[in-house]
């Protein structure tokens, strides 16, 4: 697990259910106004990993793409607080962006987890944790967490804690 500077880690997940753990770790530490984007290829892993956060969360859905609807929905039953779970593959304009709300989420009271942030950079807080995962192979992905302003520094110090121990 190379540490490359105190707001970056690296790290391989060897399964599914390595991923999904970590985004367990992730989620348990999510805090309304928090924004996660997961950066990488169809099928690197992204989802699973969203589907660890919505668990750690503590949503009692079933976290899956939003491929088609763009944003699910996740409340957590002991606050209602939400998280929102943004897939951005199919948005190309400024003018789809708007379409779909993204500033009353981005501006609410809930956390968010973006799939295809790149497709919308300018909407993006500058204080966020990006995940890059990178296919090695069937099991294996390369996890590197970068975080880029104050609280998403806090929130990568507080998972390498309560992932790893450090």
């Amino acid at each position: 697990m190379p540490i490359l500077d105190p707001n970056t880690l690296d790290f391989i997940s060897s399964s599914t259910d390595q991923t999904v753990r970590l985004g367990l770790r992730l989620g348990e530490l999510l805090q309304p106004g928090d924004m996660v984007c997961l950066y990488g290829d169809l099928g690197a892993g992204k989802t699973a990993l969203s589907r660890g956060v919505g668990r750690g969360w503590g949503t009692a859905l079933r976290v899956t793409s939003p491929t088609f609807t763009i944003i699910n929905e996740y409340p957590r039953p002991k606050d209602k607080a939400v998280l929102y779970h943004l897939d951005c593959y199919r948005l190309e304009t400024d003018m789809d962006v708007e379409t779909v709300g993204l500033e009353d989420i981005f501006y609410g009271q809930g956390a968010v987890i973006i799939e295809w942030p790149e497709n919308i950079e300018s909407w993006l807080s500058v204080d966020r944790l990006a995940i890059h995962i990178k296919y090695l192979n069937d099991t294996r992905r390369t996890m590197q967490f970068k975080a880029t302003g104050p609280r998403s520094e806090q929130l990568l110090d507080d998972f390498k804690r309560n992932a790893f121990g450090v």
